[in-house]
């Protein structure tokens, strides 16, 4: 007689179709997790790289705040109208000297999005204090 000591109890007998699916799932999903958690990991590093490039990389943003007063040009925006399409986004240009067809083109300073960066405060919005 046959004794029942539950030796196959743990054993499951998996179709190899079923099994084959399950181990493309599995390798999916965890190059899915690596991928996102490699990406967080390296947009996280260069979002605090790209703080830190404009004025003392050393010192923290409120550190650089307190030597530091509001741009005048950008009004502590960072960003202003174009000035060489005036927020128009094309330019007229022709390349004969006396032009007989004017064509617009896509403004080279803003790339057509119309605004441009403050060349006073390089971006930041915020200018060294001089007087302290």
């Amino acid at each position: 007689m046959a004794s029942d000591d539950g030796g196959d109890v743990g054993k499951v007998n998996f179709p190899p179709l079923l099994r084959t699916l399950a181990k493309g799932a599995a390798v999916t999903l965890g190059g899915i997790f690596t991928i996102t958690m490699i990406s967080t990991t390296a947009i996280t590093l260069l979002t605090q790289h790209k703080q830190n490039q404009f004025g003392s990389p050393s010192s923290s943003s409120s550190m650089k705040k307190k030597n530091t007063i509001s741009c005048d040009v950008c009004r502590g925006k960072g960003f202003y109208m174009c000035k060489l399409c005036k927020g128009n986004a094309t330019i007229e240009w022709s390349p004969l000297y006396d032009p007989v067809f004017i064509n617009p083109c896509i403004c080279p300073t803003c790339d057509a999005h119309r605004i441009q960066r403050c060349l006073n405060c390089l971006g930041s919005g915020y200018v060294h204090d001089s007087s302290s």
